[in-house]
């Protein structure tokens, strides 16, 4: 019998195009869901914050959580600050310790809000950085899958305007709420466009925390989240890229509209049962979702239980259930990816 020896870059994009593997993925996206832990720039020398501003660091310590994790694909950049620093807003890129945040958002309403040129936006700052990185990790690791991550429109959204303001005016500014989310999304079709063209990327990943069923219900989420997730993936999939989506939260109250996201993968927290939803809706291709809270606190063997589970239920992706803390050790990720690996032996 002929075994079919996948790459890793050949893989990850058989199971989005829902075609059979040998055995799932385990990777790592990126952007929120990113593995720059503190052990790997240690032990490297390449270290955050310095990386996020420069293409070559940036390449360099991408290929290092590469090797020393054992994700298979190559994620970038290593946070969720570029698009609404693109906007304005002011950012702190943070320590070897700590990831990057935003520490002032450049409107007070979503009413006074102006992006009057996407595309040049989309085409400064540190984006450039990232795809500068990404050509470069792409040159010498072809069959390795790269994966850019964009934040989310709501995400966006509520990262130029006041958040607390941002939520109260889904309600009472509906109208003007949507004409900004139209306009940040347009930046981040602009933004993905750019990186597929000036760079070497496999998909597109989009982290939106801020939209989670929890925070906005059903009703605003399918107007708000949906809506303009599926907008970013249409313009994905335009230049002919995969589009993953990963919701954070409890997703009870959206489940039924799970499936009208287009996207080819979505990934999910730790609260959500992944064989459970797998199994209520096959069309869905599952990515998920090992607790980041036992990557950085249990013992090696519980993540390769954890792991087991997911990968005989049939889930269709390992990953992280959500962002990884930069104290995890090297060992506990090694435990979730040796042990799918393992799987495919």
């Amino acid at each position: 019998m002929n075994i079919v020896k996948f790459t890793e870059k050949e893989r990850l994009l058989h199971v989005l195009n829902k075609e059979k593997t040998d055995r799932p993925p385990v990777i790592c996206t990126g952007g929120m869901m990113n593995a720059a832990i503190v052990g790997i720039m240690q032990k490297t020398g390449h270290t955050l914050p310095e990386a996020h501003t420069d293409p070559a660091l940036m390449a360099d310590l991408a290929q290092d959580i590469h090797e020393y994790t054992g994700f298979e694909n190559i994620g970038l950049p290593f946070c969720m600050t570029i698009e609404a620093e693109l906007l304005g807003s002011e950012t702190d890129l943070g320590t070897l310790q700590c990831e990057p945040k935003i520490v002032r958002e450049k409107y007070q309403s979503v009413e006074s809000v102006r992006i009057d040129d996407p595309e040049g936006i989309a085409h400064s700052g540190r984006m450039k950085v990232v795809a500068e990185a990404a050509r470069l990790v792409s040159e010498v690791q072809p069959d390795v899958p790269v994966i850019a991550s964009l934040t989310g429109p709501v995400s966006t959204a509520a990262s130029i305007v006041d958040p607390i303001t941002f939520y109260k005016e889904l309600r009472k500014k509906p109208d003007a709420a949507s004409k900004l989310l139209d306009s940040v999304t347009d930046v981040l079709a602009k933004y993905a466009e750019a990186l597929v063209k000036r760079g070497e990327i496999t998909a597109i990943a989009v982290g939106d925390p801020s939209a989670t069923g929890e925070i906005l219900g059903p009703a605003m989420f399918e107007k708000f989240a949906l809506r303009y997730l599926n907008k970013l993936s249409d313009a994905v999939h335009a230049l002919g890229v995969p589009f993953i989506i990963h919701i954070c939260g409890d997703l009870k109250s959206v489940r039924h509209l799970l499936p009208l996201l287009r996207c080819d993968a979505l990934s999910m927290d730790a609260i959500v049962n992944l064989p459970t939803l797998k199994k209520d809706f096959p069309s869905i291709t599952t990515m998920g979702n090992v607790s980041t809270f036992s990557l950085e606190w249990k013992d090696p063997e519980k993540i390769r239980s954890v792991t087991r589970d997911l990968v005989s239920a049939g889930v269709d992706i390992i990953s992280p259930a959500c962002g990884l803390s930069t104290s995890t050790r090297i060992e506990n990720i090694r435990a979730m990816t040796n042990e799918v690996k393992n799987k495919g032996a």
